[in-house]
């Protein structure tokens, strides 16, 4: 019986570095050593094809993303507070656990992204997509919706204190959440929560329950 040779996993490698040469060398440092976590804290990674990578318990705080590919990256329980991710490619991407209160998403790629557990306070993730995401067990507080796309993604009993308007796209979303939603019409915003809002969802193609707060069992 002939044995199948053992085959050395290929280390991952970014597809590109950073432009910034502060960033690329604390890249190349950390993929030297990846028995910690990569500590990107106020860097600027503009120019990096991070896709795939494992950046579990990073501490990417303050962080500039901006544009930066990481579809299908991990981000396991890693610190994303204050990052700007504007107009970021994270389709795929885990971000368990991931903290991301203050970080700008607007514009994001976030479709099938794995946000289960994740932290959401005060972001912006105005016109982000997040076509088939997992957000469940996240807590969304402040979160700035208007313009995005949740086309069928799932949500599971989620603080879901956001801002919505009529460009949010809302069809084949589907789940429970706890309101109430802020929503922006033409006569200003408005608190939208229980059975309006879950009539407000499924006029636009939706099918989420909204717990009553009573149901918040500790």
């Amino acid at each position: 019986m002939t044995e199948t040779p053992f085959i050395e996993p290929v280390p991952w490698r970014p597809a590109a570095f950073p432009a910034d040469a502060e960033a690329a060398a604390q890249l190349r440092e950390w993929l030297d050593d990846t028995s910690y976590a990569l500590h990107g804290v106020g860097h600027d990674f503009r120019g990096a094809g991070l896709s795939d990578g494992d950046f579990t318990g990073a501490w990417l705080i303050d962080a500039v993303l901006t544009g930066v590919e990481l579809a299908s990256a991990c981000f396991y329980r890693a610190d994303l507070t204050g990052a700007d991710l504007t107009g970021a490619n994270l389709a795929g991407a885990d971000l368990v656990r991931a903290k991301l209160d203050r970080a700008v998403l607007r514009s994001a790629r976030l479709d099938g992204a794995d946000l289960v557990k994740a932290s959401l306070f005060d972001v912006d993730a105005s016109e982000a997509s997040l076509r088939g995401t997992r957000i469940m067990g996240a807590s969304l507080y402040d979160v700035d919706l208007r313009g995005a796309d949740l086309t069928d993604a799932v949500l599971f009993q989620n603080t879901f204190k956001v801002t919505v308007d009529d460009t949010t796209l809302v069809s084949g979303l589907t789940g429970t959440v706890f309101g109430p939603v802020t929503v922006v019409g033409d006569e200003g915003p408005r608190p939208v929560g229980g059975a309006d809002l879950e009539a407000w969802l499924a006029a636009r193609g939706a099918d989420v329950q909204v717990i009553p707060p009573q149901r918040r069992a500790g």
